[in-house]
């Protein structure tokens, strides 16, 4: 076994142990303070209630989290701890990763895209944070520059900016080596079924996520059968220049 493949196992175990170890934590300080401060003020809500409540919670996230775990993990990598802890992962880290693993031309389920998703999720925290302190910081001063109208009309379009980012990465050819030739039909029988159901009117708001997970092996087995009638196709760039 090679000194590379060793320490690739190394930090691959060390990045898994402490990423337990951070989500373990953060469950813990999840559970903890709530726990602590209905317990100071003798505020406990009443459980057949909060169980009601916490059921028709739950059967909307799970869902999406469990979606979100399976699709996101092959872009995120290692660092898909760090990720879910911090959140903001579709409108914020997804694309930081993207765009970083773009710039520096590392292949996604590499060690290279898995460092480098790293790096991006972990600048992207911190400046997070930063952007956080300095506008509660300056809340108050900058109000009148924040409610211009300006201001407010330009913010709407942030996350179509961040969605369109993504699309065009989805839509652009691979910065790697390789390259997928048509890899978008993989997509086509999932859309049609998807459209089909909320034209029926089956698939109701709230069940986006029973409906990703629904989508992922009908994607992965259509992406096969397009494959193996080879309308799917992996090419090396350079024997193609």
């Amino acid at each position: 076994m090679s000194n590379n493949t060793l320490d690739q196992d190394k930090y691959l175990n060390w990045s898994h142990r402490f990423g337990r170890i951070g989500t373990l934590i953060a469950l813990l300080y999840m559970i903890a303070v709530p726990l602590i401060v209905s317990s100071v003020y003798d505020i406990f809500p009443d459980l057949p209630m909060l169980a009601l409540a916490g059921i028709s919670v739950m059967a909307i996230f799970m869902p999406i989290g469990i979606s979100e775990a399976l699709s996101y993990t092959p872009i995120l990598g290692s660092s898909t701890y760090l990720t879910f802890l911090t959140g903001n992962i579709m409108n914020l880290k997804l694309p930081c990763v993207i765009n970083a693993q773009k710039l520096a031309k590392a292949d996604q389920n590499t060690p290279e895209g898995d460092a480098i998703a790293t790096v991006a999720v972990a600048t992207s925290s911190i400046l997070t944070v930063l952007i956080i302190s300095l506008g509660a910081l300056f809340l108050v001063p900058l109000q009148p520059i924040l409610q211009a109208p300006v201001v407010q009309q330009a913010t709407q379009y942030m996350l179509p900016a961040l969605f369109g980012g993504l699309a065009l990465g989805i839509l652009a050819s691979s910065e790697g080596k390789m390259q997928i030739k048509n890899k978008l039909l993989a997509v086509v029988i999932p859309v049609a079924i998807v459209s089909g159901l909320i034209l029926a009117g089956i698939v109701l708001p709230g069940m986006e996520g029973i409906l990703i997970l629904a989508m992922l092996p009908i994607t992965i087995l259509s992406a096969r059968i397009f494959w193996k009638k080879g309308l799917i196709r992996v090419v090396d760039k350079s024997e193609q220049a």
